[in-house]
């Protein structure tokens, strides 16, 4: 059955749909290959028995004939991985801290919810970098992820490299055919930024999209849950059963939902492709400018028209995000405080029961951004820090508004390199915030992006090319990601995993 986990969501679909294989058989495939693949340590709690018992459940609504007038939820039997920042009902949630030991929430995530609600079976809590702060997944209580991709030449051949963050997880386990799709959170780049170092597909949506509730926040004004899957479709496909308005959630949009399916007619004639010169940095590597070039050319080839654009305000964005986001992680993070849930290590005092269970609780990179972060709002520096950063943001926002008067879509490099060895960059801070550079600037502004594996890099590595859109504008954003993706060629180009 090892054929089945190399299915995409669309292919499984009508293998179900036509009995060629059962929900149960897809579910066991992908227990097994998740069992065989544990060295990559790609998930933090399997969840063998209850994929099973769901997708019996999908088997048995198939077997009732549902779907013969009653429509089937779009996932139904398909097998996932969730990240572990998502609350799931009964089933140990961690964000990846040793601060949140034992906490098995009573509770389910809107996200996780709408998907059980359409049928997806869960194999398991993915891996993350702890709290979602990290660009490598090597900041997890639990470990460092493994990239299924090897370099074949070069100063890493051969050695084991991070598959991204914060989803490095759900990125792995995707990329390495365990789980046919996973959700991912993305902050500042943790969906896509994995998605190009591992050869799939990242879509973060619209701030506002898919709702926060009953996912562990990190910064509550970035924050945005997305697929990562193997095609764009598949993103269309999973998108349409994660988003949709909740009152639970104050900042999730209520608009309603397109059909993200059918907005990929492979049409592109007369799409204006925005070019950001900004993004040209000085010394960018030589083979992420090809690609770039390449990406300009297919779509120009398929009937698009190719502006250059600007955002003047993009060297700002870096700096400004990490005011921002630690700022929020700091008052989010307060709550973990040893008395309510997760680890509790005594003192002599309630002080000292704080200090001792947020001193033991937090890994050093949490502790990092929450001591940043509570720099920058205390007394004296917020309206020189804070402030500032917030009024920097809205000129990065009024920069993409701008360009997207003159044009559809943007087009960028995701990541400024390939997947690098794991602990190359753990000791140095900023170079590994330097790998989000391309990604944060959407993010600030809320806008959707999306990463599709484009190429590899001269030591045989995926690398990953990134479309922006318009706010609450996915359908063009995956329109042109999907003749981007089959320009590309990737999975007969890749010649698989090395």
């Amino acid at each position: 059955m090892t054929e089945l986990t190399q299915l995409t969501i669309a292919k499984a679909r009508d293998g179900l749909e036509n009995k060629d294989f059962s929900a149960s058989e897809l579910a066991e495939a992908h227990i097994k290959a998740m069992e065989d693949a544990r060295g990559l340590n790609a998930f933090i709690t399997e969840t063998p028995e209850i994929a099973l018992e769901r997708a019996r459940e999908a088997d048995t609504r198939r077997g009732k004939g549902k779907g013969k007038g009653e429509a089937l939820g779009a996932m139904d039997g398909i097998p996932i991985a969730i990240k572990d920042l998502f609350a799931t009902e009964g089933v140990l949630t961690t964000a990846g801290s040793h601060i949140l030991d034992g906490f098995v929430p009573p509770y389910e995530s809107t996200v996780s919810a709408n998907l059980r609600s359409d049928g997806a079976v869960m194999l398991g809590k993915a891996n993350l970098d702890e709290f979602a702060m990290g660009s490598a997944n090597v900041t997890s209580y639990y470990g460092a992820v493994k990239n299924p991709w090897k370099a074949s030449t070069g100063k890493n051949a051969g050695k084991d490299l991070v598959p991204g963050g914060s989803s490095g997880g759900s990125a792995a386990a995707v990329a390495s055919n365990i789980a046919m799709a996973a959700i991912g959170t993305d902050t500042g780049g943790s969906i896509r930024q994995p998605a190009s170092f591992t050869g799939i597909v990242g879509l973060k949506p619209t701030y506002g999209r898919c709702s926060r509730w009953g996912t562990v926040a990190f910064a509550s004004s970035l924050d945005q849950a997305g697929p990562m899957t193997k095609t764009v479709a598949d993103a269309a496909i999973m998108l349409q059963s994660m988003a949709g308005y909740d009152a639970k959630d104050s900042t999730s949009a209520d608009i309603a939902l397109p059909d993200f399916e059918k907005a990929l007619s492979g049409d592109i004639r007369g799409l204006k492709v925005g070019v950001p010169k900004e993004y040209r940095l000085d010394g960018i590597d030589e083979e992420i400018t090809r690609l770039w070039d390449n990406g300009i050319s297919w779509l120009k080839s398929a009937g698009a028209e190719i502006i250059e654009v600007s955002l003047p305000t993009t060297k700002y964005a870096l700096p400004t995000y990490y005011i921002v986001a630690p700022a929020e992680a700091s008052a989010n993070l307060a709550r973990y405080d040893g008395v309510r849930f997760g680890l509790r290590v005594p003192g002599e005092s309630l002080d000292d029961l704080y200090r001792n269970t947020r001193g033991e609780g937090f890994g050093d990179e949490v502790k990092r951004r929450i001591l940043m972060g509570t720099y920058v709002l205390s007394a004296g520096y917020y309206d020189a820090y804070y402030m500032k950063a917030q009024r920097v943001r809205t000129l990065i926002s009024n920069d993409f508004k701008k360009a997207f008067a003159d044009v559809d879509v943007l087009l960028t490099p995701t990541a400024p390199s390939a997947a690098f060895a794991i602990g190359e960059k753990q000791d140095d801070p900023i170079a590994m915030y330097l790998n989000d550079v391309f990604t944060v600037p959407a993010s600030l502004a809320g806008l959707p992006g999306i990463s599709i594996p484009a190429g590899l890099s001269v030591d045989g590595l995926p690398l990953g090319l990134q479309l922006i859109g318009r706010a609450f504008d996915e359908e063009t954003l995956l329109r042109a990601a999907g003749v981007l993706e089959t320009a590309a060629d990737f999975t007969s180009n890749s010649g698989g995993l090395k």
